[in-house]
């Protein structure tokens, strides 16, 4: 019985370090970086790391400035998701992503990216508003360079 015991602790314990994503609580979780709440089910994000530590942010620039901050090292990024405009909500793997820049759709803290699951879509929203659309790492390079 005593190693049974044992068995379900440790397996209890590595199961919490296990990198997973985590819902986000609109209106009550605060984004790690600029402390803003997080409300708006189109822009939130979120990155966990290799020990399942869970990063939340009301936006995806919050999260880019993070991720250049000494606070973390890239090794150590497990997961990156977003929410998209298109699907308010579902947290979302940045690598299947599109983000459209246009100053004509604004965003939370106001670099205007707008994150999107479908390349189609993102296309469409191009078209009428303008911009320019980005995958994860040439948005990042970009948001980087910008400050």
């Amino acid at each position: 019985m005593k190693k049974i015991s044992i068995i379900i602790v440790l397996i209890l314990a590595i199961s919490t370090c296990i990198p997973k994503k985590s819902p986000i609580e609109y209106g009550l979780d605060k984004c790690h970086f600029c402390q803003m709440a997080i409300v708006d089910r189109r822009f939130g994000c979120e990155l966990v790391t290799t020990k399942g530590k869970v990063y939340k942010f009301d936006a995806t620039e919050c999260m880019v400035h993070f991720i250049k901050t000494d606070e973390i090292l890239l090794n150590d990024i497990s997961i990156l998701v977003t929410n998209t405009f298109d699907k308010p909500g579902e947290l979302i793997h940045v690598d299947h992503c599109y983000f459209l820049q246009s100053e004509n759709m604004p965003s939370p803290m106001g670099l205007y990216i707008n994150p999107f699951s479908e390349e189609t879509l993102a296309m469409e929203y191009k078209k009428s508003n303008n911009g320019a659309i980005y995958q994860w790492d040439e948005l990042n390079d970009r948001v980087k360079k910008r400050n």
